[in-house]
């Protein structure tokens, strides 16, 4: 995994504004960089399905937000191992796990921590000590994170974007890497909290999980109804882990990617003329510029999943849906009429020029 290391730089710019060749080294050791990353990824793939059974897809996904160093929301029923998978994820990449679960009654300071009041024994005196919460891991459960109210949601919002949190007026950096992973169940409204558009903006992907199809579900029912077992082992180092995301924004975009990203994006904005005259109806507001540079990331790490180290239109359409499903507001004439966002979505991925021979 040194090799890695050693074929990473910074982008240079050229003198017409364009980034250069990002790696350096020939071209053999670069592609031999990039396949020691696809076998480790296909390492942790055939552990996975020892402990998890089908979401193919979904583990895809969360591993495309861990290389890009962005958050996640699962969406999906109870009972679609959606915490199991999570932490199998985090042991086999040996990051500490963290699980949250959101509750009504849950305060900012049980997730970011707070000063308690002890006495100092060689002293005698009493001093405020900070005892950290369950933010401080590197992986974070925020277990059906819609059923907390927004002063507690809100303490997320820092941890997120800043690594950090800001506690009786100090500032803690939190372990590097830093994943929250939300969960959300899709049926329940009552009781719950949604979201605001701010927050949700802060999480790369919203990935939905799927009820498993009839042959993995009585793979299921086998293995939880008998002894069956499955030791991990562990694949991946947080060095390992930080080598591959420095890896990710040296993948090759080609100009006409970076146009392609840019169609899709405005064209999910009704005010921005190229989007059907039967979808404007339906889109309220679309996707602002941090959707163009997650719809970017997530590709070049799909890229590298896919043993490339050059990204493509057909990446682009690939992690369309889960970059932009939770950044685009849909008007009140599409939820009356049941049209969710991934039907429109789908409409403008087909009417994207840029991206037709990728859909």
């Amino acid at each position: 995994m040194n090799r890695i290391d050693s074929h990473l730089k910074t982008d240079r710019i050229g003198g017409n504004g364009h980034v250069t060749s990002p790696f350096i080294g020939s071209s053999q050791d670069v592609a031999e960089a990039v396949d020691g990353m696809y076998e480790k990824f296909q390492e942790l793939r055939r552990q996975l399905a020892g402990v998890i059974v089908g979401q193919d897809e979904v583990a895809e996904q969360l591993l495309i937000a861990m290389l890009c160093k962005g958050h996640c929301i699962l969406q999906g029923m109870p009972g679609l191992a959606k915490t199991m998978l999570v932490s199998t994820v985090a042991s086999l990449i040996d990051l500490s796990f963290r699980r949250v679960q959101f509750t009504p009654d849950l305060m900012p300071g049980d997730i970011t921590g707070t000063e308690v009041l002890q006495e100092d024994h060689t002293t005698g005196k009493r001093v405020f000590q900070f005892v950290e919460g369950p933010l401080f891991g590197n992986v974070i459960l925020a277990d059906e994170i819609n059923r907390t109210p927004p002063k507690t949601q809100s303490a997320l919002l820092e941890a997120m974007q800043e690594r950090q949190l800001t506690v009786c007026g100090k500032t803690y950096r939190l372990p590097d890497p830093f994943f929250v992973l939300a969960t959300q169940n899709p049926v329940e409204t009552e009781g719950t909290y949604p979201l605001p558009e701010a927050q949700l903006d802060r999480f790369l992907l919203k990935v939905h999980v799927k009820y498993p199809s009839r042959a993995e579900e009585l793979e299921i029912a086998r293995r939880q109804t008998t002894d069956y077992s499955f030791k991990t082992q562990t694949v991946l180092d947080i060095d390992h882990m930080h080598a591959m995301q420095s890896f990710v924004r040296n993948v090759v975009v080609a100009d006409h990617v970076y146009e392609a990203a840019l169609d899709l994006v405005r064209g999910t904005r009704p005010d921005e003329g190229s989007m059907a005259a039967d979808l404007q109806s339906l889109v309220q507001w679309g996707a602002g510029p941090r959707a163009t540079i997650a719809l970017l990331l997530a590709a070049k790490a799909r890229a590298l999943l896919n043993r490339r180290c050059h990204a493509t239109t057909a990446d682009l359409a690939a992690v369309a849906l889960p970059v932009l499903r939770h950044r685009v507001i849909l008007t009140f004439n599409a939820e009356a009429a049941g049209i969710d966002a991934d039907s429109v979505l789908t409409r403008i991925l087909n009417n994207t020029k840029s991206l037709q021979k990728s859909v």
